[in-house]
């Protein structure tokens, strides 16, 4: 034991053959114990389990599918077309079987009764192989086997056929045997696509060092779903501007999952209440309910709104109670103000004030118009620097939708336009709304002033404009004192120190949507009924004027308007036709289409490629609809019966028996099947046959594609 150690290690200068070193001298000789025993070794440490996945890696890695518009596409498993020729579970499962049944019952039979596994045997085997002993009989057996397990696969291999097993194993077994093997676990990468959490798009462009950071930082919960939504809209920034790639390295490197902050400074909302998927967009509004009336790709599948889908409009038609805003605009507002702090949208979302369109702390600018604590204002003229274009704009809202025509609208624009372009010349600014009543009131003392300061800067163009204003003001049915009395809703207390056009309030632009700003606008709610109608209309024609003119149109600009009521001109409805090419869309919602003018309601909903009619329409308002969205073919099932004549005497005498005591008179059915041509979804349909909480909504994509109408339950 003193050449080896207890681990069966040889010690240094104790091998066999080694004598031991003698002690030196002058010490006492060391006793010949044996050694102490070495420490064993640490066992080697168990391997480390990997961290579980972060909630941003299962999002991450989570397969995205979008079959169709509309869909859900965050985990969504795409359903088969619907064969006609292909049998229903409870058939396939049933067939198959009672073809087992049959299967067991003829072996049983063979095997019991007929003895069919021994006759054939006998007949075509020799005779010694039965009488004889050892090798024959042996020989006996095993024929007799091999024809038993022969006649057993082929009476197998008939039954599956006549039950259709393989049809059974393709759609039952497999998948679920396939889910079990091959399904990833929660926060795993598929292995047939690159793994997003490594950023392989930063791997491609040999930005390892990124790459490796920002994969840290999704690792480690560090990074939420806008970071990661905001980095990438920066690096493909980069790869459309290779110049941008230092500052984008420097960024990266330093910040980490706070680069390219939102000038806000926010990395969240303060409270999300709908599913949201900024990897493409979408936010999820409800559940395609599963009914044949809805195309087989939305039956039991996510319904989904986007801006690919809002950039084509959205139309919300449903009473008070509905979940307009509660379903339809909360979730649009949410998913708008999600991708503006990802540098994605611009989003104002205009309502009475206490509508719910999310917290006043997930918006960059509050316009509490009526409140004098509000910090910001609403310019009047839109932020625009043309007298027409802002004259345009103001007259499209000061006339009543209900009361006036396009000839109004555009002499009201030139009586608007023949005061403010005189006024901007004379005093560097647009007349404010005081201004602005006492000139269209045709106040001399007003007049004079203008003339004067013309006169001041030389402007005899605008003098003529001026000139020719004061002689129409003087005729019969002139529009000024019209116009004056509904510049006089503004012109009221409670709005006292808005609109102000001299620089010393914080007023907004729409001009300013070319930066990714959360906008909202509350109206007054009581008491000034018609000049929040006016200022809806306001917003509407600077929204529609400001997006179309941008120069840098990245940014996806949405306008939601809740309760778009009286707000709907000839003028905002051709502007809805030209955001789709400006990389905008509006959301409007309405209690009924009766707050449309009748010539405008067919236009209307022909503007918008997104209409949703929800529980509660009435049959006038489910009539637009029906017609917006036509027809289509169905199959139909005629059946005819007629009284059975057939038979001789017994099965008459039969028949009448029968009738005696049943009361009915025994008949005979036929079936006619037929294709006809009938409206997707009729008025009555629309009006009695949507549930509660759902609504029938028709989409459309900005690329064309389009979707027809879908019962959607709001609430699943």
């Amino acid at each position: 034991m003193d050449a080896m150690d207890h681990e069966g290690g040889q010690r240094y200068g104790q091998g066999p053959g080694v004598p031991r070193t003698p002690p030196a001298a002058g010490l006492p000789p060391r006793p010949d114990v044996a050694p102490a025993p070495v420490p064993r070794p640490a066992p080697p440490p168990p391997p480390v389990k990997a961290p579980p996945a972060s909630e941003l890696e299962v999002w991450l890695r989570t397969p995205r599918e979008v079959d169709a518009p509309g869909v859900y596409g965050f985990g969504h498993v795409p359903r088969a077309a619907p064969d006609p020729d292909r049998a229903t579970p409870r058939r396939l499962l049933g067939g198959a079987v009672l073809a087992l049944l049959v299967g067991l019952f003829v072996w049983s039979l063979f095997r019991n009764y007929f003895h069919f596994w021994i006759w054939p045997v006998i007949w075509f085997t020799p005779a010694h192989w039965r009488s004889g002993a050892g090798d024959d009989t042996n020989a006996f057996n095993l024929a007799s086997r091999l024809w038993a397990a022969a006649c057993t696969l082929v009476l197998l291999w008939v039954t599956a056929r006549f039950g259709n097993w393989a049809e059974v194993w393709r759609r039952f077994a497999a998948p679920s045997l396939r889910r079990l093997w091959d399904d990833p676990e929660p926060g795993t990468a598929p292995e047939d696509r690159p793994d997003p959490v490594q950023w392989p798009e930063l791997r491609e462009a040999r930005q390892f060092a990124l790459a490796d950071r920002l994969a840290a930082e999704v690792r480690t919960g560090r990074m939420n779903d806008v970071d990661y939504a905001r980095i990438r809209r920066a690096w493909d920034g980069v790869r459309q501007d290779p110049s941008l790639l230092d500052g984008f390295s420097d960024a990266v490197l330093r910040q980490g999952a706070e680069a390219f902050l939102h000038p806000s400074g926010k990395r969240e909302l303060p409270y999300r209440g709908f599913p949201h998927d900024l990897m493409n967009g979408q936010v999820r509004v409800g559940l395609g309910v599963d009914t044949d009336r809805n195309p087989y790709q939305h039956r039991g599948s996510g319904i989904a709104l986007d801006p690919t889908l809002l950039g084509t409009g959205l139309l919300a038609v449903g009473p008070p109670g509905s979940g307009k805003t509660r379903q339809i605009a909360r979730p649009v507002v949410e998913t708008l103000c999600l991708q503006a702090l990802a540098g994605q949208a611009a989003v104002v979302a205009v309502g009475h004030a206490g509508a719910d369109l999310g917290a006043a702390s997930g918006f960059d600018v509050v316009i509490s118009l009526g409140d004098p604590s509000s910090r910001y204002d609403l310019d009047l003229y839109g932020g625009s620097t043309d007298p027409d274009t802002a004259a345009g704009a103001l007259a499209e809202a000061l006339l009543d939708v209900h009361s006036a025509d396009e000839g109004d609208q555009r002499r009201a624009a030139t009586v608007l336009g023949q005061l403010i372009g005189p006024f901007h010349t004379a005093r560097g600014r647009f007349p404010s709304v005081g201004e602005l009543r006492e000139l269209l009131d045709g106040t001399p003392h007003a007049y004079a002033a203008l003339r004067d300061a013309l006169d001041a800067v030389g402007a005899p163009a605008m003098t003529r404009e001026l000139d020719a204003r004061q002689r129409q003001a003087a005729q019969p049915g002139d529009l000024g004192p019209r116009l004056a009395d509904r510049v006089a809703l503004l012109d009221r207390p409670a709005f006292a120190g808005f609109f102000d056009v001299t620089g010393r309030s914080r007023p907004f632009s729409m001009y300013a949507l070319e930066h990714p700003l959360r906008v909202r606008i509350d109206l007054p709610e009581h008491g000034h009924t018609e000049a929040s109608r006016i200022l809806a209309r306001l917003v509407l024609a600077q929204f529609t004027a400001a997006v179309t003119a941008r120069r840098d149109r990245s940014l996806f600009a949405c306008l939601v308007l809740d309760d778009a009521a009286h707000s709907i001109t000839a003028d905002a409805i051709r502007g809805m036709a030209r955001l789709r090419s400006a990389n905008a869309g509006v959301v409007l919602t309405l209690r009924t289409l009766d707050d449309v003018p009748e010539a405008l309601r067919s236009p209307l909903l022909g503007a918008v490629g997104c209409r949703m009619a929800l529980s509660g329409v009435t049959t006038w308002d489910g009539r637009r609809f029906a017609e917006a969205w036509g027809t289509t073919w169905v199959q139909t099932r005629d059946v005819t019966r007629t009284p059975d004549q057939s038979g001789g005497l017994p099965r008459r005498v039969g028949r009448g028996v029968r009738r005696l005591f049943t009361g009915e008179v025994v008949t005979t059915e036929s079936v006619t099947v037929r294709e006809v041509e009938r409206e997707r979804w009729s008025a009555s349909d629309l009006a009695h046959g949507v549930p509660a909480g759902h609504a029938v909504v028709s989409m459309t994509t900005t690329g064309g594609e389009h979707a027809p109408p879908v019962l959607v339950d709001l609430r699943g």
